[in-house]
């Protein structure tokens, strides 16, 4: 035999020889046994529905003899219990053979009939679905039930069991309650897994204790896990600062070359400009003396050709060598002599079109990578699950 049968049979065979305690109940408002109501002394009974039912008063009865009615002989709740659902009655209603229902259980219970409706407790057949409200079997189990529960917790605040007033020393694992030795034995918990509750509580004592180990080590793992994390955010925050300081430098040293590269090349336009309308005014200048002397010789001979033949004829050979001596040379083109200093300034331009084209392209590869990462999926973030209730 194991140990636990060994304590049961114990406590049983001592709740067997223990003295028959008729004589007395326990009273929850006194925390201790009071005396049984005598037939001499107890309420009087009146006639409900076809059942006896105590009048209960609280100005006629003491509080110590108004709690002991709860356990006269004749057991007072099962008058009060529907036989349907085991429960206080709610909203009681008689039928024609005198039984008492719930009205919502013989509702139920007659739901898919059209015709002989059965009594559920006496079996008897109605030809008609008739019941009536019993206001005083209402008013009896309302009363009732709040004894029962104030015994049942008075009960299991001192350690018995609120059904047989025995002591709570055994644990049922199927329920996971405490009962006493008489639940132990009876049909509800015969097949049940019962054990003393000394062992029951040692045993989830440790299971606690082994839980509770468990959470305080995810506790420190996590604490643990929190510190490094912030450290290390903190230095990733650090150095992504950094990085901000040292951008803003290179940016700032970018538009400095720039804008240094601006003044010069812009320079050398203006000084080209200026070399172009320096070029252009000598070009004018020296075109302007050519067709002034060309002017001047052509209004000679034009003046000479129109004169008589012997007055023509006198130094008509030195005008003609003065014309033939007239050589007028063209200036070199302002647009040939300037072409090749644009030429080599467009180089420049092109030059920087091909830095600033570079540099987008390997800003926008940058923006894609940054993109893609921001596109990954991130890790399950940990964290503890709670529990269901």
């Amino acid at each position: 035999m194991s140990e636990a049968s060994r304590i049961r049979a114990g406590l049983l065979r001592q709740s067997l020889e223990r003295p028959p305690r008729a004589a007395s109940c326990w009273d929850p408002s006194t925390t201790r046994l009071v005396p049984r109501l005598s037939p001499a002394n107890a309420l009087p009974m009146q006639k409900v529905g076809g059942y006896r039912r105590m009048s209960l008063s609280y100005a006629s009865a003491p509080r110590g003899e108004a709690m002991a009615a709860v356990f006269l002989p004749g057991n007072l709740q099962d008058e009060a219990t529907c036989s349907v659902c085991l429960e206080f009655f709610k909203d009681p209603v008689s039928i024609e053979c005198g039984h008492n229902f719930c009205r919502v259980c013989i509702i139920k219970s007659w739901k898919d009939l059209e015709m002989d409706f059965p009594c559920p407790q006496c079996r008897e057949v109605f030809q008609q679905k008739s019941f009536r409200p019993n206001r005083q079997l209402a008013n009896m189990s309302e009363i009732i039930s709040q004894f029962a529960l104030r015994g049942a917790k008075g009960a299991e605040e001192d350690g018995l069991c609120a059904k047989h007033r025995e002591a709570l020393k055994l644990y049922c694992k199927d329920d996971r309650r405490t009962i006493c030795v008489v639940c132990d034995r009876s049909r509800e918990h015969r097949p049940h897994a019962v054990v003393p509750i000394d062992e029951a509580s040692e045993e989830y004592k440790e299971k606690i204790q082994g839980r509770l180990d468990f959470l305080k080590k995810e506790r420190q793992e996590l604490l643990e896990f929190k510190v490094n994390d912030d450290k290390k955010t903190q230095e990733l925050l650090k150095t992504l600062e950094n990085e901000r300081q040292k951008l803003l430098l290179e940016f700032e040293r970018l538009r400095q070359f720039l804008h240094d590269q601006e003044h010069i090349l812009l320079g050398q336009l203006e000084k080209m400009e200026k070399n172009i309308a320096k070029r252009q005014n000598e070009n004018i200048t020296d075109l302007s003396k050519g067709i002034t002397l060309l002017n001047k010789l052509i209004a000679e001979l034009e003046e000479k050709i129109q004169q008589p033949m012997l007055e023509f004829l006198k130094d008509v050979m030195s005008i003609i060598s003065r014309s033939d001596d007239v050589k007028c040379q063209k200036p070199v083109p302002v647009c040939t002599d300037m072409k090749m200093h644009i030429c080599n300034f467009s180089l420049k331009t092109v030059v920087l079109e091909k830095v600033l084209k570079k540099f987008r392209a390997t800003q926008r590869s940058h923006e894609m990578v940054l993109r893609g990462l921001e596109r990954k999926p991130t890790p399950e973030r940990g964290g503890l699950e709670e529990p269901n209730p």
